[in-house]
């Protein structure tokens, strides 16, 4: 995956991931998206520990989020530490980051060894791609492999939680509840 960008599907859509390492790959995902620089993009990670190095501190909120619901729907927004490309953050100084229960975006992750982005397969304000063959042209065309799992459920994206402040924020409601974040921090 040096360099390349890969589409692969998860839970309900279709992700375009690349090393969130490598500066040309991030920006090869932002360019065969459409995407413009001030739009984060999320980064999937192999296990909790992987945490260190890509954020500066990681608040209590998310280690009892991450307990609780990782693997899966939630993304946690950290402050970001110095390592992580600054196109990933959008200048934002926070980093989006998922623990992905598909098992062939969580096998991708571990084949990969390090971070990869985690952003839809579609071009930007276009609808998520529930199977490899509707992919936009645009994207199928700059992807260097497309892992086809067939159909996928559809539906809603992850829940988006920034744990940066003193109270956490839901920044998106998604897969998981707003309701179920707020029963696994005891603030319901």
């Amino acid at each position: 995956m040096s360099g390349g960008l890969v589409v692969f599907p998860t839970r309900c859509l279709y992700g375009l991931a690349a090393d969130a390492g490598n500066t040309a790959a991030v920006h090869k995902v932002f360019q065969a998206k459409g995407r413009g620089p001030e739009n984060p993009v999320l980064i999937l990670i192999r296990h909790a520990d992987d945490l260190a190095g890509l954020v500066t501190t990681v608040p209590d909120s998310a280690l009892i989020l991450m307990e609780k619901i990782w693997p899966g729907g939630v993304t946690l927004v950290f402050p970001a530490s110095a390592a992580v490309l600054p196109a990933l953050t959008a200048g934002t100084g926070k980093i989006g980051i998922r623990l992905p229960a598909h098992p062939v975006a969580r096998a991708l992750v571990d084949a990969v060894g390090r971070p990869v982005t985690g952003t839809s397969a579609n071009v930007s304000g276009k609808p998520g791609c529930a199977d490899a063959v509707g992919l936009d042209r645009r994207i199928a065309a700059e992807a260097d492999l497309i892992l086809d799992g067939g159909p996928l459920a559809g539906g809603t994206g992850s829940t988006v939680v920034d744990v940066t402040g003193k109270m956490p924020v839901i920044l998106r409601s998604g897969a998981v509840p707003d309701g179920a974040i707020w029963k696994a921090l005891a603030l319901d």
